[in-house]
């Protein structure tokens, strides 16, 4: 008779309920996952606010009318982090010329702005002709938030744009101007997602503004510059023009309110 080891026999059954137990946890293990992935909640929307943005308009560099016989040497441009305010100037300068003279005169300006006054570059940001062309003026990038040097103790977080001309009262706004400057400042207000028809809150930097340096001012975020600064500049008739203005800029950053 072959011998047997009944107790190996006898443990087998309860190894194999064992093996079994085991395999009915992870079975159900994996249920448990597969439950709680189907279970899991949506990520939640993301809540942050949208830039309203403008199309850039068409905008010539300084090349247009910076030829290498007027040009000054200067120190690197300056930058802030973003553009929250716009302030809206005019030239003092003749009205009746040839829009294809506005080289020639903004050739004039920053000579008598880096030669008399002794300024590193010309002042303005940007400078708009009679009939809507728009130039580069200041050094530093048109897409970027270059410190400009056109509004004392208001210089940092904003774009100056000079119209080419004299515009006091009773003097005659050329639409294409106005237009111009409001797809400009439409475009530089966006990716900070400024409504062009607010206020912003900008922080002087200088005594020599209508606001004590380190003062808090609250001012339209297109703005004329006599309301940082004591003159009369841009004039009456270009700002009775400034609510147009940022209408227009609104609506092409897509506000409908």
């Amino acid at each position: 008779m072959k011998w047997t080891r009944p107790w190996r026999t006898a443990r087998l059954p309860g190894a194999l309920s064992a093996l079994t137990a085991v395999a009915a946890l992870l079975l159900l293990a994996r249920g448990s996952e597969r439950a709680v992935t189907a279970r899991a909640a949506p990520p939640a929307p993301n809540t942050a606010p949208v830039a309203h943005h403008a199309p850039r308009p068409p905008i010539l560099p300084r090349s247009a009318w910076l030829d290498r016989a007027t040009l000054r040497r200067q120190p690197p441009p300056r930058y802030d982090d973003r553009v929250v305010a716009v302030f809206v100037h005019h030239t003092d300068s003749p009205n009746d010329y040839d829009c294809a003279d506005a080289p020639r005169i903004i050739r004039s300006l920053y000579s008598g702005q880096t030669g008399a006054r002794h300024w590193d570059d010309i002042g303005y940001n940007f400078l708009v002709d009679r009939c809507g062309t728009i130039y580069e003026g200041r050094a530093g990038g048109a897409d970027r938030a270059v410190t400009g040097a056109h509004s004392q103790g208001f210089n940092h977080g904003s774009a100056g744009i000079a119209a080419l001309g004299t515009f006091t009262a009773g003097a005659s706004v050329p639409t294409a101007m106005t237009d111009a400057i409001a797809a400009l400042a439409a475009w530089k207000l966006g990716p900070s997602d400024t409504d062009p028809r607010a206020r912003v809150r900008l922080t002087s930097t200088s005594d020599l503004s209508r606001y004590h340096s380190g003062t808090p001012a609250t001012l339209p975020a297109i703005a004329g510059h006599d309301t940082a600064y004591r003159t009369t500049c841009p004039g009456a008739a270009l700002t009775a023009t400034l609510p147009t203005i940022r209408a227009e800029a609104a609506r092409l950053q897509g506000r409908t309110r």
